[in-house]
């Protein structure tokens, strides 16, 4: 079919046409009726489908972890015994308010059972709270030999409550035959009682709420 042939051809007379012309006609309608199809109505479905899908992901996501973590439930219980057994014996290594004199006591006797003399031992200042101990510096100034100096530090830390030694200074003593004189920062704990815990988160709630 020639070009002269396709300008004859009447438009309101399509039935009549060659087939290969109507097969044109029909594909461009068919091509416009799913353009305007798609603008018209099926583009807003399909981005509802959209998010549907993704909403679905999402959801198929947090049942999976909450299916994970109801699986693992035993172990976490198990785990969270485990820590409240661990911080329970740490616990029992910090005197109370009632232990404190005995464990000073302790000190003072570690030191005299080594022979060692001491010249200064007396608290640094008032306790320092926390949020469920406090810690009480002891300022110490012992002399005696190096060997007695050192198995005392050994001492210290095997007591049965936590008992540090900071800011250690090793010098030789002025006192003629006394060997070293050793200035340190013996720091205590001790757990607070249920009232002083309810006082400490007390105090701190409105400096932590700034």
């Amino acid at each position: 079919m020639t070009l002269d042939d396709l300008k004859r051809l009447d438009p309101k007379k399509i039935g009549s046409w060659p087939i290969l012309p109507k097969l044109v006609v029909l594909l461009v309608v068919l091509v416009l009726s799913v353009v305007a199809s798609y603008f018209l109505d099926w583009e807003e479905q399909l981005n509802r489908i959209d998010t549907e899908v993704r909403k679905e992901e999402g959801l198929r996501k947090t049942f999976l972890t909450k299916k994970a973590e109801a699986i693992n439930l035993p172990a976490y219980q198990k785990q969270l015994e485990d820590i409240e057994k661990q911080f329970g014996a740490l616990l029992k290594q910090l005197p109370g308010k009632s232990e404190m004199d005995a464990l000073l006591t302790d000190i003072n006797q570690a030191g005299l059972g080594r022979g060692l003399q001491f010249e200064l031992f007396r608290p640094a200042g008032g306790e320092s709270r926390r949020d469920f101990y406090a810690e009480l510096p002891i300022t110490i100034k012992v002399t005696g030999s190096y060997h007695d100096l050192g198995a005392f530090a050994s001492d210290i830390s095997k007591l049965s409550r936590i008992v540090t030694l900071n800011n250690i200074g090793l010098v030789a003593s002025g006192a003629k035959g006394a060997g070293l004189s050793l200035d340190a920062i013996a720091r205590t704990y001790r757990y607070l009682d249920d009232d002083e815990v309810a006082q400490q988160r007390k105090s701190t709630a409105p400096a932590k709420k700034k």
